[in-house]
């Protein structure tokens, strides 16, 4: 919005009469940001109740009367959205504010109990379920160890049973399912839903994952990798936010979630932050890509465990290598403190690039976070800008093994509380009543 037009927005107007003197346009996200009070999209849409619902959630408006104050509707229609809203139950009313002079209005807030979402993070060997409440805490969840490489028809038929046995342990009718949210290990085309040549999925390349679960349960699916989510996950929970952040997964391969500007990163294709497959060594080892010298290939969980058997140790997958850390073995602690420096290598060019101000570590192999993250941080430090790394921090995961299934949930419910689809949401509700 041009500075001759500012007189002319409500959001403008609520800045000025509230005395928020700081203000800039987020031209990436179309936001006006005022202070740390108010986020709106801009050219407020005001046949949509959407906006209202963010600005709630956000907690940048409690009352009808902020909510009158932040969108410069009348006060008839923000009554006529919040009605709206309350009716599909996504508005509650959560207490009273104080009263300036009158009857003390009345504060409102979000209901994350207002529907369900089903959450699935798949990995190359293992999986986490949940079907999670509208603030991405799981209402059910289950964990499991499957093998991507049986197949999309095998892997997702036990999907499906697991989310009908989900549902049942919830006692929740189907309606109450508003969206389902998956993350798998492999580059994934995000408008279509389906993983494209990915190196460690055989037989899921172009596979329909999201239209086979939508033609069965008739609600928004979206798909997307496995580290996307988890660095949706981490962000979700993350306070205050970061919003500019790595997240590194280190397990079987090795890949990157991009947060910029507060935004997941995917990349023109949506092969961003595959960090696993840029050449880090001489080495004449051939990676699952088909190149050589791959960082996956020498500093991934599934090359950690080939060395050490090569030494003579019992290690077919990254967490036996993570039991010989935990017992002490020095073949095995300086294997993955050589991983650390590997991987510092490739992820000091990230931080020049990028200048993130946190790189969190999560994955298999970040349970050896002692001795992983010091080889990391080694090289990082030593071998980035001074300006770069001024404020840099570089932790382990604060979710764990939850931040796939948060960020798969959370995926989903950012798109279902978008005011561009909330009308649906509210519409289905309206039927289902």
């Amino acid at each position: 919005m041009s500075p001759d037009r500012l007189s002319d927005d409500p959001l403008w107007l609520y800045i000025q009469s509230h005395k928020l003197d700081t203000y800039a346009v987020d031209s990436v996200k179309s936001l006006w940001h005022a202070g740390k009070t108010v986020e709106r999209t801009v050219g407020f849409d005001s046949d949509s109740p959407g906006d209202l619902l963010e600005l709630i959630r956000s907690g940048s408006a409690r009352t009808r009367g902020d909510l009158v104050a932040a969108t410069g509707l009348a006060r008839s229609t923000v009554a006529q959205r919040i009605e709206g809203l309350m009716a599909a139950g996504l508005v509650i009313e959560v207490g009273g504010a104080p009263s300036t002079g009158g009857r003390p209005p009345s504060l409102l807030g979000f209901n994350g109990d207002a529907g369900l979402v089903f959450a699935a993070d798949l990995g190359a060997t293992h999986a986490r379920v949940a079907l999670s409440d509208l603030g991405a805490q799981p209402v059910a969840e289950t964990a499991a160890d499957i093998d991507i490489n049986d197949g999309p028809d095998n892997v997702l038929a036990w999907l499906e049973q697991t989310f009908e046995e989900l549902l049942a342990e919830t006692g929740r009718p189907r309606s109450d399912v508003l969206g389902i949210g998956i993350g798998v290990p492999g580059p994934v085309d995000f408008e279509r839903g389906l993983a494209v040549n990915p190196p460690i999925m055989a037989g899921w390349h172009e596979y329909p994952i999201a239209e086979r679960f939508r033609s069965d349960h008739e609600v928004p699916v979206l798909v997307d990798n496995d580290v996307n989510v988890m660095a949706l996950g981490e962000y979700w929970s993350m306070s205050p936010k970061v919003d500019d952040f790595v997240f590194l997964k280190v397990g079987t391969g090795i890949g990157s979630g991009l947060i910029l500007g507060g935004r997941l990163h995917r990349g023109a294709d949506g092969a961003a932050g595959d960090i696993g497959h840029v050449q880090s060594t001489s080495s004449d080892d051939i990676c699952r890509c088909g190149n050589q010298g791959c960082l996956e290939a020498s500093a991934g969980g599934a090359a950690l465990a080939a060395q050490l058997a090569g030494k003579g140790h019992d290690t077919q997958r990254s967490a036996d290598v993570i039991a010989l850390v935990e017992k002490g073995d020095k073949d095995a602690v300086f294997s993955v403190r050589e991983a650390g420096r590997l991987i510092g290598e490739v992820v000091a060019s990230l931080v020049n690039l990028l200048n993130p101000g946190l790189i969190m570590v999560g994955g298999n192999l970040a349970r050896a976070e002692q001795h992983l993250i010091a080889g990391i941080r080694e090289v990082v430090y030593s071998r980035s800008t001074t300006l770069s790394t001024t404020h840099l921090q570089i932790t382990g995961s604060a979710l764990g093994e939850e931040a796939g299934v948060t960020g798969a949930a959370a995926l989903v419910i950012d798109h279902l509380l978008s005011p561009g689809v909330i009308a649906r949401v509210i519409e289905r509700a309206a039927v289902k009543a």
